[in-house]
């Protein structure tokens, strides 16, 4: 699946191992929670990055003592209905000042983008036939918004005052 970052196609350096039953002694990989707390020792010792992918039922306080270990956290979205990634990615980056890559995997939609990002995603696994063009088009679907959040955006009411 393709990595979506600043709306163009990267090449992920990470393997993702969260549902493996072994890690591998070298590269860059992303772990499961449970992996991350049955080999902690051994995979802070690691010289390679590390990532960790947290399924929606997994709150990241569990790790926020752990953060600056981790150049990659992948936030699940299990399906549509499921938006606990959307707080948790706030809380993040709001929160607890994680400022490494914050990747959307699972049900990633063209309609979500523009709100992952809002909250604080810089990554996205896409299923899309075309994500670059699906990330043009959520990015230029708004220009004005009405909440603030972590993204540095100015809210509507503010530029209102500004004239």
């Amino acid at each position: 699946m393709p990595l979506l970052k600043s709306g163009a196609i990267v090449t992920d350096n990470f393997v993702d191992v969260s549902a493996d039953s072994s890690i591998p002694d070298s590269g860059s990989i992303i772990v499961s929670l449970e992996q991350w707390l049955a080999n902690l020792d051994a995979l802070i010792a690691r010289r390679e990055p590390i990532g960790i992918r947290l399924r929606s039922d997994q709150h990241p306080e569990v790790i926020a003592d752990d953060l600056d270990h981790f150049s990659v956290i992948a936030l699940e979205f299990p399906i549509f209905k499921d938006g606990r990634a959307y707080s948790y990615a706030r809380l993040l980056r709001e929160r607890w000042g994680y400022a490494a890559e914050l990747r959307a995997v699972g049900d990633v939609l063209l309609e979500q983008l523009h709100f992952m990002q809002r909250v604080g995603f810089d990554a996205f696994e896409l299923k899309s036939a075309d994500p670059v063009s699906d990330w043009l088009t959520a990015s230029g679907e708004f220009s004005a918004w009405y909440q603030a959040t972590g993204d540095g955006r100015v809210p509507a009411r503010a530029l209102r005052h500004q004239t």
